[in-house]
């Protein structure tokens, strides 16, 4: 069986065609269309029509990609940029209208339970008792569990390019003292009530997760990427910190030539930093290890064990769903 999966991200919009034979998502085929999505929406904007059609042609080219590689699908999702725009339902319709792909937004609570399934696979249940730390750019998953999925989950305001427009786009670069004490600040109050609460489960393994946390993992010395995903990779909380002083004198061009910092996310490194830093400081986390599976090869995990129904779930909740607020935290399901 070979199923492909889209991501629409705030950078990129991802393709992945995978086989799923013996219950294990191994990619065959992956491709990337660079929309930047991040910097044409103002945090709680709508999606601008000429980024509509844009969007619109990378789900097409997806979608003809994964059929000429004979895959069923795609599963289609959007994440944070989309998922508040208020424009959200026009979004949605437009692609899948002139698509044929149903593309659908998650809760920021689901991203977080999938990202960890993806993790815990990943890590195994050696493991133990697991808290996930992922930074989108429109969010922060933070999540903990003993088991398959997670028994604790929230879904923060405080993705890198969300506070990159908040914080630090005045027209300042590099940023100013006073900028980075205020974005400090909302990190440390938005994190606070899930951070006690991952202190007070007490993880015996502590993952990261997402494209930001690989880039600041790689300068803070982990191994590039071309030693291959089995590579142990981790990153310490002090290490962190030096990074966000170095990013802090910085330029973004002048990040862009740091190891492991590419030009589209320099701008938005060091808010990424911060936040990567904070949540580690607030949870009591000395290092992290760095986990390349994640929300995508969690939806794939998920619709290989659940079947077909799980992914039309989904698709009929988000259809009923309006925009949400930022949410509450909240215990997820156990259930499978």
């Amino acid at each position: 069986m070979r199923i492909s999966l889209v991501d629409v991200g705030s950078n990129t919009v991802r393709l992945m065609v995978a086989d799923a034979e013996g219950g294990v998502p191994l990619p065959v085929h992956t491709a990337k269309w660079r929309l930047r999505l991040s910097e044409q929406v103002r945090p709680g904007g709508p999606v601008p029509d000429e980024a509509v059609e844009r969007l619109v042609s990378a789900v097409a080219d997806a979608s003809r990609t994964a059929d000429r590689w004979g895959a069923s699908g795609p599963l289609a999702f959007a994440t944070a940029v989309v998922r508040a725009a208020p424009n959200r339902r026009e979004v949605l319709s437009a692609v899948r209208d002139r698509t044929g792909v149903p593309l659908c937004t998650l809760p920021g609570e689901v991203e977080a339970e999938l990202t960890f399934l993806g993790a815990r696979r990943w890590m195994g249940w050696r493991a133990g008792p697991l808290a996930l730390l992922d930074i989108g750019g429109g969010s922060l998953e933070v999540a903990f569990g003993r088991g398959r999925l997670p028994g604790f989950v929230a879904s923060l305001p405080l993705g890198a390019a969300r506070l990159t427009h908040e914080f630090l786009a005045g027209g300042q670069d590099p940023a100013s003292p006073d900028q980075l004490r205020a974005l400090r600040r909302k990190v440390r109050h938005q994190l606070r009530d899930a951070a006690a609460r991952i202190r007070w489960e007490g993880p015996r393994t502590a993952v990261a997760t997402s494209r930001t946390f690989q880039q600041l993992g790689r300068l803070c010395g982990a191994p590039p990427g071309r030693h291959g995903p089995f590579t142990e990779r981790r990153m310490r909380c002090s290490d962190l910190g030096d990074a966000v002083t170095r990013l802090a004198a910085l330029s973004a061009p002048e990040r862009a030539l740091l190891p492991g910092i590419s030009a589209p996310r320099a701008a938005q490194s060091l808010a990424g930093a911060v936040v990567g830093h904070t949540a580690m400081k607030l949870t009591g986390l000395d290092s992290v290890a760095l986990c390349p599976w994640a929300i995508r090869e969690g939806v794939l995990l998920r619709h290989i064990e659940d079947g077909p129904s799980w992914w039309a779930e989904v698709v009929r909740r988000s259809d009923e769903a309006v925009p949400p607020a930022p949410a509450p935290l909240r215990l997820a399901s156990t259930s499978s």
